[in-house]
């Protein structure tokens, strides 16, 4: 098979066909004005797993919010990162919490996502938890969890990125995890 070498599109000699190298309509630059719903879209071709973001504030109350933005940094030493928008109202929470846990969910914790995607006053309120590194709450019947100290902070756009390090994990590997992908929830089939 031969590969796509140069940006003139697709030729005849050449099966492949990419559309980042096409100027025709498949590609679309991000200088200048763009269509942030495209690039949302174009975004969500990454399948991800859904974490739920926890913390204990400096005034003791748990904050927690639903994220795909997490990602492995470093094995050795273990860091891992997420992001948050710079407008959410926990923010500063987040910021200034020695600790946080990234729960990672499970294929049956698709109401805990959207729990925590919400504005809801309490939404730890009936959920089973334990209580880990600075006092932030792990939630029950995760995939996963990495505990994390609150290790830096880095701008990024109208998010802020954070890098924490892992202190302590744990999983379950009976346990399939919740998948995004594409705007709608998703899990893996059994193999």
């Amino acid at each position: 098979m031969s590969s796509h070498s140069d940006h003139g599109g697709s030729s005849a000699t050449s099966p492949l066909y990419c559309p980042a190298c096409d100027d025709g309509p498949g590609g679309q630059e991000t200088r200048g004005d763009y269509d942030c719903r495209a690039f949302r879209d174009a975004l969500g071709s990454f399948a991800t797993g859904i974490a739920v973001v926890t913390a204990c504030a400096p005034d003791g109350e748990f904050v927690g919010l639903t994220v795909n933005s997490f990602n492995s940094v470093s094995l050795d030493p273990p860091l891992v990162l997420w992001s948050l928008d710079l407008g959410s109202p926990n923010l500063e929470s987040f910021r200034s919490a020695s600790h946080y846990v990234v729960n990672i969910l499970a294929a049956e914790q698709t109401e805990v996502s959207q729990r925590f995607a919400t504005r809801m006053p309490d939404r730890f309120g009936d959920l089973q938890l334990c209580t880990g590194a600075g006092g932030a709450p792990l939630l029950h019947g995760c995939c996963a969890w990495f505990e994390c100290a609150n290790e830096v902070q880095y701008p990024g756009g109208d998010h802020l990125i954070f890098v924490g390090r892992v202190e302590r994990f744990s999983h379950d590997p009976a346990r399939r995890p919740l998948i995004y992908h594409g705007g709608r929830y998703r899990s893996l089939a059994r193999d």
